[in-house]
């Protein structure tokens, strides 16, 4: 939990009661390769701190599973539109490898926002990262061709091109996973 800890402490200051409290409010879950946080349909009930592990957000289109992001260690998880209205999710949230999470419940980070000084500022600079986030994917997604998409995906994730199979990337940057062999040789030269 110590990585949590740092990663709040990275944004806002913690006294060690608001530690404490803080390392109350979340529990742990461990989920196995292709076990899901959040599935389509049902309702996000946390926000999840990955400690270890790789996670993709991902839809459902009539069987055409079309990937969005990708959160690794020490990222924030969390479908926004389904967790802050309580409302069904349209989209799934899956481990890709053994993957350490810390949850906190709707509930508990009300609390968390009552207890603890500048957790509301911690929460509104996470949400922000997020949404920024976010705009920038849809912008690229409408305005870039898939070798443009391809080369941003290698500069915002370069220590995840070992790990995430190549048709999640493909997935990912809106192309079939032929497509995203051709790139790749253009690129580089394989």
């Amino acid at each position: 939990m110590e990585s949590l800890i740092s990663t709040i402490k990275q944004l806002i200051p913690l006294s060690a009661e608001e530690e404490i409290i803080t390392k109350s409010l979340f529990t742990e879950l461990n989920l196995k390769p292709g076990e899901y946080l959040l599935r389509d349909g049902q309702v996000c009930k946390h926000v999840a701190f990955i400690n270890k592990g790789l996670v993709r957000y991902f839809i459902n289109n009539e069987g055409d599973e079309r990937t969005m992001f990708f959160s690794k260690e020490g990222e924030f998880v969390c479908n926004y539109i389904s967790f802050l209205p309580q409302v069904a999710s349209d989209k799934n949230i899956q481990a890709l490898e053994p993957t350490q999470l810390y949850l906190i419940s709707y509930e508990k980070l009300q609390r968390f926002y009552r207890e603890v000084a500048g957790a509301e500022k911690f929460g509104r600079m996470v949400i922000e990262q997020v949404f920024l986030s976010a705009i920038q994917q849809l912008d690229s997604l409408y305005t870039d061709p898939p070798d443009v998409r391809y080369q941003q995906f290698l500069t915002h994730y370069p220590d995840l091109t070992q790990r995430i199979p190549q048709y999640h990337i493909a997935s990912y940057v809106g192309i079939k996973p032929q497509s995203l062999s051709r790139i790749r040789k253009r690129i580089f030269g394989q």
